[in-house]
C-alpha cells in the first residue's frame, strides 16, 4: 500500500501538503482533486520520486513497477507502434538479455533469455501496441507512419498508450482526457475500468471520474482528505460539509436562490425535447452543489445579448474544409471535409456538435466563426450576428507577448469602432476592474500571456468572450484547462445565456446541462443525432466494432 504520513511538501516558500496522512491500498483507483495550485501534480512528483517529502514519512512497495505519462514531446522518426512497443519495459530488458545471452555464446543464458523474452510478451507486442494506439483514435493506414509526423496533439497520445503498455502496479495519470475526442474517451474509460494495478489519476472530467474511481483523495488548505466514492459522491460529502460551515451559509443561500429562480424560469419552457428534460435535472442538481460553486475560483455570467437575429445563420450547399498550403503546387485543389451542409441555427437552440476526431467538428466551427472560408456553397448571416469564439488552441485568439490588459484595451476599441450597440469608450481602469472579475489581480493584468498557464489563458478567453456581449456561442473543447469547480460556473453561465450555443466537448457532464439537440459530424456529412449522449456512447461502441471487422477481413485474408 502507498503510506503518507504526516508529510509536508513545499514548492519554494509555498507549504503545498501540510502534516498530513493519508493511506492508499493496492488495486484502488483514486481521484485526485483540488483546485489548480492546490498541489496534485506535486503530490505526483513524490509520488514517482523526482521530489523529496520536505517532513513525514512517505512508502510505496519496493517490488511495485509505475508507469506514467512522460510529458516531453517525443521527437522520433521511429513509426508509431515501435514507439510504443518500447513502453513496454519488461520486453526491453528481456530484448536486451536476449541480446546479451546471444553475445556472449552462452547456451544456457540464451535458453533462459529466450523463455524470458517469450513471457514477456514479444509474441504479441506488435497486437498489443497497435490495439493502443487504435483505440486512442489513430487510423489504421497511421501505424506505420513515423512519430514525427504527427501534430503535438497526437503524439502526446502516442505517449499515453506507450504509459499504457508498460506492465505496472502503479499508473499515474495526469490529465488523460486533455488531447482526446469523445471517442478515445470512451475507449481509455473502459480500459482503465479493466485495469488492475493501482490507479491514482488527476482529472476535471467529473463524468471520466464517475466511470473510472472508487475513492476520491481532495487536497485542500494543505490537506489530503481521502472519501469513498467516486467523484459525484465526494461532491455530495463535501457540499454537506461546506453547508454546516456558518461562515460560509450567507453565500451558499445567495447563490441557491440565484440558480432557483432560473431553475423555476426554465422549467415552464422545457417540457417536451428529451434532451430538455435532462437538462431541467442537470439544473435541480445545481441546487445541490451550490456550496461547491460557491467555493469556485470564480463564477461569472454572459450579459444578455443586444439583439436576437433568427435565424442567427443559414448554410445552404456549403462544403467545408481547408484551402491548399502556401507552398502547394499550382492547382492543387482545397481539402473538403464536409459536403453539402444544409443547416439553419436559429436563435436560443443548444447545440452540442458530436464526432469522432476527424470528422470535421473543428472544421465546422472555424467555418461559422469566419476564421475558415467556406470551399464552395454559402453561410449567410442574421442581421446583427454577434459571434463569441472560444477556439481549442487558446493561442489562435491570444497573443503569447501580450498582457491581458492589453487585450482589453484592444478588444475595446475594436467593438466601439465597429459601433455595435450598447459600446461606450472604456477607460483603462474600467478594464482593470473587469479583469479584476475574472481574477486577473494587479500584477497579472501586466503579465505576458505566453507565461501564463492553461487554466488562465482559457479564463482570459471567456473574459473577453463575455465583454463582447455575444448572441451566438462557439465553444470548441472550452473545458481542457479549467478545473472542476469552474467548469460548473461555466455550465451555470451558459445555461442562463439567453442567446444561441454551439459547443463542441468531450465533457459529457456540461454537453448533458447545456445541449436541447445534438449535430452528428460523419462521413462527410452533417445530420441531427436522434437521441441523447448514453445513445451517442453506443454509436461510437458499435461504430469501433463495425471499423474492428473491417480490419480484420484482409488480415483474415492475408492468413488464408
Amino acid at each position: 500500500m502507498i503510506i503518507l504520513k504526516n508529510i509536508t511538501l513545499r514548492r519554494g516558500a509555498k507549504v503545498l501538503l501540510d502534516n498530513t496522512s493519508v493511506t492508499l491500498n493496492p488495486g484502488e483507483k483514486v481521484g485526485l482533486v483540488g483546485r489548480n495550485g492546490a498541489g496534485k501534480s506535486t503530490l505526483f512528483g513524490l509520488l514517482n520520486g523526482t521530489l523529496h517529502e520536505d517532513g513525514g514519512d512517505f512508502s510505496l512497495p519496493r517490488q511495485w513497477r509505475m508507469a506514467q505519462v512522460a510529458q516531453d514531446m517525443p521527437e522520433t522518426d521511429q513509426s508509431a507502434t515501435d514507439f510504443v512497443i518500447e513502453g513496454d519495459t519488461a520486453l526491453l530488458a528481456a530484448q536486451a538479455e536476449v541480446h546479451a545471452a546471444e553475445e556472449a555464446e552462452d547456451g544456457m543464458r540464451m535458453a533462459h533469455a529466450y523463455m524470458d523474452h517469450h513471457d514477456a510478451g514479444a509474441h504479441d507486442a506488435e497486437a498489443r501496441a497497435q490495439a493502443l494506439i487504435l483505440g486512442l483514435g489513430f487510423k489504421t493506414d497511421e501505424l506505420a507512419n513515423p512519430v514525427n509526423s504527427f501534430s503535438g496533439g497526437w503524439r502526446m497520445r502516442l505517449q499515453l498508450a506507450r504509459a499504457l503498455m508498460c506492465p505496472s502496479d502503479l499508473l499515474l495519470l495526469d490529465e488523460p482526457t486533455n488531447h482526446l475526442d469523445l471517442d478515445a474517451l470512451v475507449w481509455l474509460e473502459a480500459w482503465l475500468q479493466r485495469y488492475t494495478g493501482t490507479l491514482i489519476m488527476i482529472s476535471h472530467d467529473r463524468e471520466f471520474l464517475d466511470a473510472v474511481t472508487q475513492v476520491t483523495l481532495h487536497i485542500d488548505n494543505a490537506k489530503l482528505l481521502r472519501y469513498g466514492g467516486n467523484y459525484s459522491a465526494f461532491e455530495d460529502m463535501r457540499a454537506e460539509q461546506l453547508a454546516l460551515q456558518q461562515s460560509a451559509m450567507v453565500k451558499q443561500q445567495e447563490k441557491i436562490a440565484h440558480l432557483q429562480k432560473f431553475i423555476d424560469r426554465f422549467k415552464a419552457k422545457a417540457s417536451k425535447a428529451k434532451q430538455a428534460q435532462s437538462r431541467v435535472k442537470a439544473l435541480e442538481r445545481m441546487e445541490k452543489i451550490a456550496p461547491v460553486l460557491a467555493d469556485a475560483e470564480f463564477n461569472f455570467e454572459f450579459q444578455e445579448p443586444a439583439n436576437l437575429p433568427n435565424p442567427m445563420l443559414s448554410m445552404s450547399e456549403a462544403s467545408i474544409g481547408y484551402p491548399p498550403l502556401a507552398d502547394a503546387p499550382a492547382g492543387t485543389p482545397p481539402t473538403v471535409i464536409v459536403r453539402n451542409i444544409n443547416r439553419s441555427v436559429h436563435a436560443g437552440q443548444r447545440i452540442g456538435i458530436l464526432g469522432a476526431n476527424g470528422q470535421g467538428k473543428s472544421t465546422l466551427v472555424k467555418t461559422i466563426a469566419r476564421a475558415l472560408a467556406p470551399i464552395s456553397g454559402e453561410v449567410t448571416e442574421g442581421r446583427g450576428l454577434n459571434i463569441g469564439y472560444f477556439a481549442q488552441q487558446e493561442l489562435d485568439v491570444l497573443r503569447p507577448q501580450d498582457t491581458p490588459l492589453e487585450h482589453m484595451i484592444r478588444l475595446a476599441k475594436e467593438t466601439l469602432a465597429a459601433g455595435r450597440s450598447g459600446y461606450v469608450a472604456a477607460r483603462e481602469q474600467d478594464l482593470r476592474n473587469y479583469l479584476g472579475t475574472f481574477n486577473f489581480s494587479n500584477d497579472m493584468v501586466k503579465q505576458p500571456v505566453g507565461t501564463m498557464s492553461g487554466g488562465e489563458k482559457a479564463r482570459l478567453v471567456l473574459c473577453m468572450i463575455v465583454w463582447q456581449r455575444p448572441n451566438l456561442l462557439l465553444l470548441d473543447e472550452p473545458t481542457n484547462h479549467l478545473d472542476l469547480s469552474t467548469r460548473e460556473a461555466l455550465s451555470v453561465a451558459l445555461n442562463e445565456f439567453e442567446g444561441t450555443v454551439m459547443l463542441v466537448s468531450h465533457d459529457r457532464a456540461l454537453l448533458r446541462s447545456v445541449c436541447d439537440e445534438f449535430w452528428l459530424v460523419s462521413r462527410g456529412g452533417i445530420e441531427p443525432f436522434d437521441g441523447d449522449l448514453d445513445d451517442y456512447q453506443r454509436y461510437l461502441l458499435d461504430e469501433a466494432k463495425r471499423s474492428r471487422e473491417v480490419v480484420a477481413i484482409p488480415q483474415e485474408k492475408r492468413a488464408a
